[in-house]
């Protein structure tokens, strides 16, 4: 362990932006690059969100660019304010210490920056960081010999963190009068009157159907009224039959005649017939996002390798997301219906042990980020429960504070110790900061202990002996 009060009397400019001499350009290309690429990141964003969610005409007029700017400036500030704050604390220090040119600079930066976003997103963001800084702990354990790994550790996190999905989130929405985090009063017109809210909510209805959320009304003569409306306007309206048109009818055709229990809310099909579209639905959009995900990289090739173009489709990844997804939602509505026929009754104990279940789909998508990100909303659930039984206080702005000291800890390790942050995130530090984040004299860093220039040993930065109070390790070209 690096210890706190060992210092170096080197500059910003020698460690930190080594590219350019000045502070003040340096922000600026800074500033510059990451509002560029934080454009490029939220607005296809922002604009495939609002065509899912079908916003109507005038979010797109008045909504949709506000949003994109502030979200846009929100990561600007992140990286541009460290940069400022890196420099800032050197200057008022007069030397670097282990601590300032990650988690010194970026706890003010992060702060600042987390009160310009829009306050519906802090939540999702503060989960987010807080997982990710937990990893960057336990690696940095794991590299000190502090902590010692549990033999298949991760598999059993894997296993058991979809039962803590659904686990979660329905007692997220069983415990309607949750408070909102980051609130600064906690009273009944504060409270969540609709129960869990946001992205995690939008997404579990998603994933397996708002017949199996019960935070709305549905009353079966409502629904019966639904389901006749529809097949009236089927027959008034007869369109060719399309391919989604051709299998559903085939799945009809199976389980036309299947049970459904009379506790069961999807009264449009049979408990047969809803576990299989279910599953069918789902596989097609975990199929699709994957391939979405892999356009950008497959038309980079279009006219060198256009072979690619064809593992844009049949790729092995692109069939594991709709696996895992299709599975998972198959398996917890089949297990629900099931355990409506058995008990004779609709019961939240159900979402429980169908969510368990449901555990096993996970082996065909394996992803250490998901685990951590639900085992982070099952400890935010459990607190929210905690504040409404009076057992644990609440922390006013709670979710601006650890979203900074989550990224102070997760920059900290991106300067002192690369080695244990994830990769993913190494890799989007660099695309924000157009690459500068690897050009770090980390080799002066080693002098903390932290191994900081373990990945970066072949790298030496050629300073201009003008600007530096240390000699540069070797000649440069500047005389």
């Amino acid at each position: 362990m690096a210890a706190l009060s060992k210092s170096i009397p080197h500059n910003c400019y020698e460690i930190g932006h080594t590219w350019h001499p000045s502070c003040r350009v340096s922000f600026l290309q800074i500033t510059g690059g990451a509002l560029e690429e934080s454009l490029k990141i939220y607005a296809p964003l922002y604009l495939i969100a609002a065509i899912l969610r079908k916003r109507k005409l005038d979010y797109y007029l008045h909504k949709l660019l506000p949003e994109i700017l502030q979200s846009a400036s929100f990561l600007t500030a992140n990286g541009a304010l460290y940069m400022a704050f890196f420099c800032i604390l050197r200057k008022i220090l007069g030397k670097f210490y282990s601590w300032t040119p990650g988690f010194g600079a970026a706890l003010p930066a992060s702060y600042v920056a987390i009160l310009i976003e829009r306050k519906s997103r802090r939540g999702l963001l503060t989960i987010y960081m807080a997982n990710l800084a937990t990893e960057t702990l336990f690696r940095m354990g794991v590299a000190r010999g502090t902590i010692t790994t549990l033999r298949n550790g991760e598999h059993y996190l894997r296993k058991k963190c979809p039962f803590v999905l659904h686990h979660s989130c329905h007692v997220h929405v069983l415990f309607q009068r949750q408070p909102d985090f980051g609130r600064g009063n906690i009273d009944e017109e504060s409270r969540c009157k609709d129960g869990l809210k946001g992205f995690t909510f939008s997404a579990l209805r998603f994933i397996v159907g708002k017949e199996e959320i019960p935070t709305h009304s549905f009353s079966p003569e409502a629904a019966f009224a639904k389901v006749e409306q529809k097949r009236e306007q089927h027959k008034e309206k007869p369109r060719r039959m399309n391919m989604i048109g051709l299998v559903r009818k085939f799945v009809d055709s199976i389980c036309k005649h299947g049970p459904r229990h009379r506790c069961c809310k999807h009264y449009e099909d049979n408990c047969i017939s809803y576990c299989i579209k279910g599953f069918i639905r789902m596989f097609s959009v975990g199929y699709l996002i994957q391939c979405c995900l892999r356009i950008p990289s497959a038309f980079r090739h279009l006219f060198t390798q256009p072979s690619r173009l064809l593992s844009l489709f049949y790729n092995k990844e692109n069939f594991q997301l709709g696996a895992f997804l299709g599975s998972f939602v198959s398996i917890y509505k089949g297990t629900s219906c099931f355990l409506r026929w058995i008990r004779n009754l609709d019961d939240e104990l159900h979402a429980i042990i169908a969510g368990f279940l449901a555990g096993i789909s996970m082996m065909f998508y394996k992803s250490t980020t998901i685990s951590m990100y639900l085992a982070s909303k099952l400890v935010e659930t459990m607190y929210f429960k905690g504040i409404e039984a009076g057992k644990v206080p609440y922390f006013p702005h709670a979710d601006t504070i650890i979203y900074s000291i989550s990224t102070a800890i997760c920059f900290q390790a991106a300067v002192m110790e690369v080695q244990t942050l994830r990769p993913s995130y190494w890799k989007f530090l660099l695309r924000l900061t157009k690459g500068k984040f690897a050009v770090m004299n980390r080799k002066v860093l080693d002098v903390f202990g932290t191994g900081a220039s373990k990945h970066f040993q072949d790298f030496i930065p050629r300073l201009d002996p003008r600007y530096t109070t240390v000699t540069p390790e070797l000649p440069t070209e500047f005389s």
